[in-house]
């Protein structure tokens, strides 16, 4: 089972054209790893359940109808509605994983093995296959069957405790821990990839939500370990660094980062007070840390004489690190991705939506941006490749086990 020329091919082949993706995923993990393989080329089958499919594609309808999570996540990719909980529904997935070079499941902790599709059994069956586990907290120890929400996992993993303010934590605005083990999951396919290639053997892929999103703690981790310091929750500020923070206009706030010595001389230059840059008590990264609050206000006290927009360009003309505070009304409208040319179309159920191009670009081959699937819109097509025949298609779908 090969890629059919569903989507338009670019002029050269993708990297990932002869790859064969089936995957049972939900929500944002498996999804965003999966889609990353898609826009390489892969050919993904994604495996929905019949009563709604995936839960993602309900939690909101922003999207002209559609939820924002699914789009972004599902483009590129083949809908195939499944009843796993009956025989003739597990029996397909049975063959698509047979056809497969790679196969991806969240699912909840021991779902697919009580399915029948958990990693060692597929390993045992399928040596060339990739199979990718993925987890909230990995596949042994105390947290072993414990929900894992992104929120949840970005509170054990200690992240909510470094971000937000001194007054109350936070989580990131952003599913972080779904985003790490997606990234991670995505690169341990192609690692494994590698190796089937050159050694001819597939491989187990296991990644935890948890074990990902520690290993982003590295920084305040190793501050922990080694000099017995819990990070401070600062907002913008840095801990480290003085001045890094947000500084007042005459019309909004610029974020400065000032990382070094001479940053520091040419900043007050800048702001018309050069006589700071020599000062004993700012002229090191130690000293303004010590004097944190006395430089912020000598700081913003001439950041308020400017608008952001002149300060900006003052600041980019120096070579000092600076940014405007956007808000995602700001991000989306951001000339950078305008002059860049980074925004392209797909096509949906319901008509093309925006989309961004990947992050991962090769510059001699395009991007795969084919269509976000409807519920179980390629069910009767991929089913009349494995062999089935109409008839069979009406009565799998009579009993419930196809949508």
């Amino acid at each position: 089972m090969r890629v059919t020329g569903s989507d338009v091919a670019p002029a050269r082949r993708l990297p990932l054209e002869d790859v064969l993706v089936v995957s049972l995923e939900q929500a944002v993990a498996a999804p965003l790893a999966t889609r990353h393989l898609a826009d390489l080329g892969a050919r993904v089958v994604k495996v929905e359940r019949t009563d709604g499919g995936d839960f993602a594609r309900d939690y909101d309808d922003s999207v002209h109808g559609l939820a924002s999570h699914f789009v972004w996540l599902n483009r590129s990719k083949e809908s195939v509605a499944l009843n796993l909980k009956t025989e003739a529904g597990r029996a397909v997935l049975a063959q698509l994983v047979a056809t497969a070079d790679v196969f991806v499941q969240n699912l909840a902790p021991g779902a697919a093995e009580r399915l029948g599709f958990g990693a060692a059994d597929l390993a045992a069956r399928h040596p060339r296959l990739v199979v990718v586990s993925m987890t909230g907290y990995g596949g042994s120890g105390p947290y072993r069957d414990h929900r894992a929400y992104d929120m949840l996992v970005q509170a054990e993993a200690g992240l909510v405790s470094v971000t937000g303010t001194p007054e109350a934590p936070a989580k990131t605005g952003i599913p972080t821990a779904d985003i790490a083990a997606g990234m991670y999951a995505f690169s341990g396919v192609l690692a494994a990839l590698l190796r089937r290639e050159r050694d001819g053997v597939g491989a187990v892929v296991d990644v935890s939500m948890f074990d990902s999103l520690v290993e982003w703690m590295g920084h305040p981790m190793y501050l922990q370990m080694y000099a017995g310091q819990q990070p401070p929750r600062m907002g913008l500020a840095h801990p480290a660094i003085v001045p890094y923070d947000a500084y007042p206009t005459s019309d909004g706030q610029v974020l400065i980062g000032v990382q070094n010595n001479r940053g520091w001389i040419q900043l007050v230059e800048v702001l018309g007070r050069p006589e700071l840059g020599a000062h004993p008590d700012y002229a090191t990264n130690i000293d303004r840390c010590r004097n944190r609050a006395e430089v912020d206000r000598l700081v913003a006290e001439r950041t308020a004489r400017w608008s952001s927009d002149s300060l900006l360009s003052a600041l980019a003309d120096a070579g000092i690190p600076a940014a405007r505070i956007n808000d995602v009304a700001g991000m989306v409208a951001h000339p950078q991705l305008e002059v860049r040319q980074r925004w392209t179309d797909v096509d949906t159920e319901v008509g093309p939506v925006r989309a961004l191009l990947p992050p991962i670009g090769l510059r001699d081959l395009g991007a795969r941006m084919g269509a976000v699937p409807s519920l179980g819109q390629h069910t009767d097509a991929v089913l009349t490749e494995l062999g089935l025949t109409a008839q069979d298609i009406a009565t799998m779908r009579a009993s419930g086990a196809v949508a």
